[in-house]
């Protein structure tokens, strides 16, 4: 479905039982409250969960990932201490399979490739003061190995879909990977594309997430009902 922003919360819960719940995160929220102060994710599924079940007391919502502001797409929570334990552990190993869809403004590189499908593999270090990530050589200081397999699905009149698939989990790690070699995701000015989408949305779409459940280790898959 396309992406309306006044979807309340309970209509955009995609999983839940008595230690998980997945939410497809519009894009402009904010996961986890930062120093803008606007209302975040978190808080939000805490105060939907204590209200409808009617609970008397705080509600624990734990988070094992996030997705970055601009974004939209599943991001999954954890409602014990237990489940948050061995989820973290298994997004840190890569034993959750996450999948994107991004809208391109090219398929060639600026050196002429056209990448259809494959794997980018680059050193990336993360600049917290510019709130970005740079493609480094492997022996710059804070530099972290970065993977990601793509394919090149269908295009547009002026944009071009692709499926990516991380096998690492690096901040901004699709958006700075393709930037770098002259391919921006629509919208992401940030990273060079030459204009915003109208609601500073960019065009990237955490579609999902695949992975054993923490407690009954039952296989399951979460996917965004999210288009782009």
């Amino acid at each position: 479905m396309k992406i309306d922003k006044d979807i309340p919360l309970l209509n955009r819960i995609l999983y839940e039982d008595n230690h998980i719940i997945a939410i497809d995160k519009l894009p402009g929220e904010i996961v986890q409250g930062d120093k803008t102060g606007d209302e975040c994710l978190v808080d939000s599924v805490k105060a939907l969960i204590k209200e409808r079940d009617k609970k008397p007391g705080n509600v624990y919502l734990g988070l094992p990932h996030r997705l970055d502001r601009p974004t939209s797409g599943v991001v999954l929570f954890a409602k014990t201490d237990k489940a948050l334990s061995r989820l973290s552990v298994m997004f840190n190993s890569g034993d959750v399979h996450k999948t994107y869809l991004a809208l391109m403004d090219s398929n060639k590189t600026q050196d002429g490739e056209v990448l259809s499908e494959g794997e980018l593999c680059d050193y990336l270090y993360r600049n917290s003061r510019l709130n970005k990530t740079f493609v480094v050589d492997k022996n710059h200081n804070g530099a972290k190995k970065a993977v990601l397999k793509y394919k090149f699905l269908h295009a547009t009149i002026n944009y071009y879909l692709y499926e990516i698939g991380l096998l690492t989990g690096r901040h901004h790690q699709i958006r700075s990977q393709f930037a770098s070699r002259g391919i921006h995701i629509k919208g992401d000015i940030k990273y060079g594309a030459k204009r915003t989408n109208p609601d500073g949305s960019i065009s990237l779409n955490a579609k999902c997430i695949e992975f054993a459940h923490p407690v009954s280790k039952e296989v399951l898959r979460i996917s965004s009902r999210f288009e782009l």
